[in-house]
């Protein structure tokens, strides 16, 4: 995992996709499979993990309405 610093001093957290233990980590802690976890950074081209949980959420919502 990584830090990405913003503009007003925060620390957004970064995964590392390329690392296998990094993403089966944030896999397992976001109740998703690796696999499901690639697909969600190539989506929405980002790697911060608010922007990924907002995503699955997102998604997992959209899922719900459908089925």
């Amino acid at each position: 995992m990584r830090y990405q610093e913003t503009l007003m001093g925060q620390k957004n957290e970064l995964i590392d996709i390329a690392d296998e233990k990094d993403r089966n980590y944030w896999a397992a802690r976001l109740g998703v499979s690796s696999e499901r976890l690639k697909s969600a950074v190539r989506a929405i081209r980002n790697l911060e993990l608010i922007k990924i949980k907002e995503y699955l959420s997102t998604t997992k919502a959209v899922h719900k309405l459908v089925h």
